[in-house]
């Protein structure tokens, strides 16, 4: 498929930004909207080769990222660093070249947000058989920290954000929340997971999970947990989950 140019991707009929915008105005989850840097933000579609029709590219291009749900989860966009408890840029947690490489792609699956549980919500690659993955084409999955494997959502990103604007994720973290995880979550920087023990995927955390003890990770080492459990458990490697720079707090 030949490239396209920048003007190409944002100089579009019926740009899905004021639908969007209007659907993060008006949720009844609490979160917190991140400052664009339009700079990066251009930069990222480029790369990405997706128009602001889409809503993956309206986000990009116009959020630097949002904080849902009291930090729970972290939606990226391009991040223009107003917030310093906010959570990296897409650009930086799927790697992008420093500059555009028209021969570079997520084949394995675009991260697009993580939950502070370390869940990593990814978006299906041209051929996620190929990499391992579950799913068809563009399909947001889920890698699941108490299951330690991927989950295809039968959604593309567009559903899937406002699925989760609309209050999604009430339901479906009901087994993985405890009386008072806001108050832990809130506080945490965007670089920053909650780990536990027992670990979420044995069966003293799913007999009592609100007694399980509990103590902030750097995301990066959260990460490579599940990845090497993961792998270790069911002899299949999850492949990436995202990256965090070390030094982030």
């Amino acid at each position: 498929m030949p490239m396209r140019d920048l003007t190409e991707l944002t100089d579009v009929e019926e740009p899905a930004w004021p639908l969007l915008s209007e659907a993060i105005s008006t949720s009844r989850v609490s979160l917190e909207v991140l400052p664009v840097e339009p700079a990066q933000a251009r930069a990222s579609l480029l790369q990405l080769q997706v128009t602001a029709r889409s809503w993956l590219g309206a986000f990009v291009l116009n959020c630097g990222g949002v904080s849902l749900d009291s930090g729970w989860l972290r939606i990226y966009g391009s991040p223009g660093g107003g917030s310093p408890k906010g959570p990296p840029g897409i650009a930086d947690v799927n790697e992008f070249p420093d500059r555009f490489d028209p021969v570079w792609r997520p084949d394995g699956g675009l991260v697009v947000g993580h939950d502070v549980l370390g869940g990593t919500y990814a978006l299906n690659g041209p051929e996620p058989g190929a990499v391992g993955r579950p799913g068809g084409p563009g399909e947001v999955l889920y890698f699941a920290p108490d299951a330690l494997r991927w989950e295809a959502l039968g959604v593309g990103h567009a559903a899937w954000l406002s699925w989760l604007l609309e209050g999604g994720a009430e339901e479906f973290y009901d087994n993985l929340r405890w009386p008072g995880w806001r108050a832990e979550t809130g506080p945490l920087p965007g670089s920053q997971g909650i780990t536990f023990d027992p670990v979420l995927w044995s069966a003293d955390a799913r007999r009592d999970l609100p007694a399980a003890r509990r103590r902030a990770l750097h995301m990066t080492e959260l990460l490579d947990l599940h990845r090497d459990v993961g792998l270790e458990l069911d002899k299949i490697d999850p492949g990436f989950l995202g990256n965090f720079h070390p030094g982030e707090t």
